[in-house]
């Protein structure tokens, strides 16, 4: 699933509402041909934000990271794929029930309400969510109530019940994306937030990497959040990292 071109990038549409969303996407221009919608704008605007997306003929990663009783998480992934959306998340700690509810539900095989409708074109593929990249060790371990638990064994845990259950890639760290890739082959998808350029801020992320890094590694789509959107010139940074990306 990896490219010749190196990992494939998506801007991050961290913003309140629509109109901040078509104002970031306006000064990315071009380049930003596939961009993330999150739950703060989704929750704002709801579907109106991908359809407008959709429009202006970009690629959309919904990023809900559902979470649900298996029929509810199928019916929700039905919705999200007639939107067209190309990638939607769902916790993988969910458990393989629901995991398989929502590759039903984002193919239209469970014939739930609004699935595959005229925008469905698209495939959606859904991806896992293994350890949010927030969390470092120690706060892992805290939430959990499991002292000394490693957050790449249970990265690699949800990786293959991911791919069991027939979704197309997993969100972890670059930290894990070689281990993955080397459990579940190149064809099960790695997708990477918390990108950083080097000596950048980490934020409120705890595990990053650089564009290079994710290249070298072998992730197969990296989300590019504040390292591009909170620059002075965003498409400039956008560029710089797709050139990152791409080894030049």
């Amino acid at each position: 699933m990896t490219t010749a071109n190196g990992p494939v990038p998506i801007v991050a549409l961290d913003v309140p509402t629509l109109a901040a969303a078509k104002e970031l996407v306006g000064r990315l221009g071009p380049g930003a041909d596939f961009v993330k919608v999150g739950l703060q704008l989704f929750v704002r605007e709801g579907p109106g934000a991908v359809e407008w997306l959709r429009a202006d003929g970009r690629r959309v990663f919904l990023d809900l990271k559902l979470h649900d009783i298996p029929n509810t998480v199928e019916r929700a992934a039905a919705s999200a794929a007639a939107l067209g959306v190309e990638l939607l998340t769902v916790h993988a700690s969910g458990g393989a029930d629901m995991m398989r509810a929502a590759v039903a539900g984002a193919s239209g095989a469970s014939g739930a309400s609004g699935a595959i409708g005229a925008a469905g074109a698209v495939r959606t593929g859904v991806i896992g969510v293994t350890v949010l990249t927030s969390f470092s060790e120690t706060a892992y371990a805290e939430s959990l109530g499991i002292p000394g638990v490693s957050i790449a064994a249970r990265a690699m845990h949800f990786a293959a019940a991911a791919k069991a259950s027939g979704l197309r890639g997993v969100v972890c760290s670059g930290q894990e994306v070689r281990e993955i890739r080397s459990a579940c082959g190149p064809g099960f998808g790695t997708l990477v937030p918390g990108i950083r350029l080097v000596g950048a801020e980490s934020h409120d992320q705890a595990r990053v990497a650089t564009p290079s890094e994710m290249r070298d590694a072998g992730a197969t789509w990296v989300v590019l959040g504040r390292a591009v959107t909170a620059a002075e010139d965003p498409a400039a940074a956008l560029a710089l990292v797709r050139a990152a990306l791409r080894g030049a």
